[in-house]
């Protein structure tokens, strides 16, 4: 990756799914596990309760049809240009992932555009979009061509991801995933059998460095040992307590 000014580590917040409690443990775990001078910044349409340190901006502006409000399609909007005032290279961070070792080498390692493999089909050219890294303002064009028809694009791609995932790739820009071990999932890599769930306590895999909580249960909830749904049993998982926080 060629050098450009500016470290930015970037989040989204709207709705209520997610709170300020939410940003605010995603700041802590970035300050501990980034040691790069960095700029933590947050997109959202309401920043009360945000802690000093976090910079906040409003969303930016995307034509999301308001049905899909509360679908992933706002996060096209980090690709817009202008991005606030942000220049150089911007990590994307979900609010709903743990950070349990190091992440500078998210900002070391090549690629034009670099994005987690997607675990649940890796044989499809689809990306995970709760980790990704890209320039600032270079992919404005994805956003416009969003824009060009927001229902077909629904109508097309499942989410956001796939959308993203095929623009650039029908582009024929690069798209380069992590390596596997840095970003897990906490139901497909960390979490044992169904049948063991009740028993053994969910592990940390080896050279893990963000654990994505997506769907349930959440980091919360999995520290407490709480799956919703009637067949859905765990452990408690006492060690994401030591890193969520």
């Amino acid at each position: 990756m060629s050098e450009t000014p500016g470290t930015n580590v970037i989040c989204m917040k709207w709705g209520t799914a997610y709170t300020a409690r939410d940003v605010n443990v995603l700041h802590r775990m970035v300050a501990r596990h980034l040691a790069r001078p960095h700029r933590f910044v947050c997109f959202t349409d309401d920043p009360a309760g945000l802690e000093p340190g976090i910079e906040h901006f409003p969303l930016p502006d995307v034509h999301v049809p308001p049905r899909l409000m509360n679908e992933a399609w706002l996060k096209l909007g980090t690709y817009s240009a202008p991005l606030a005032d942000l220049t150089g290279t911007a990590l994307f961070l979900d609010l709903d992932i743990v950070i349990v070792d190091s992440i500078d080498c998210f900002f070391e390692h090549p690629g034009e555009f670099c994005i987690i493999h997607n675990w649940t089909h890796p044989d499809r050219i689809v990306g995970n979009s709760s980790v990704y890294r890209f320039r600032v303002g270079e992919l404005s064009w994805v956003l416009d061509r969003y824009h060009e028809d927001p229902e077909r694009a629904k109508e097309t791609y499942r989410n956001e991801q796939a959308f993203l995932s095929h623009s650039l790739h029908d582009a024929g820009v690069d798209m380069t995933y992590w390596p596997a071990e840095w970003c897990v999932s906490f139901k497909k890599h960390c979490m044992p059998s169904r049948l063991l769930a009740p028993f053994v306590t969910p592990r940390k895999p080896p050279g893990a460095r963000i654990i994505a909580f997506h769907g349930h249960p959440k980091p919360d909830e999995a520290i407490r040992g709480e799956w919703k749904g009637r067949w859905k049993k765990m452990r408690p998982t006492p060690w994401i307590a030591e890193h969520w926080k």
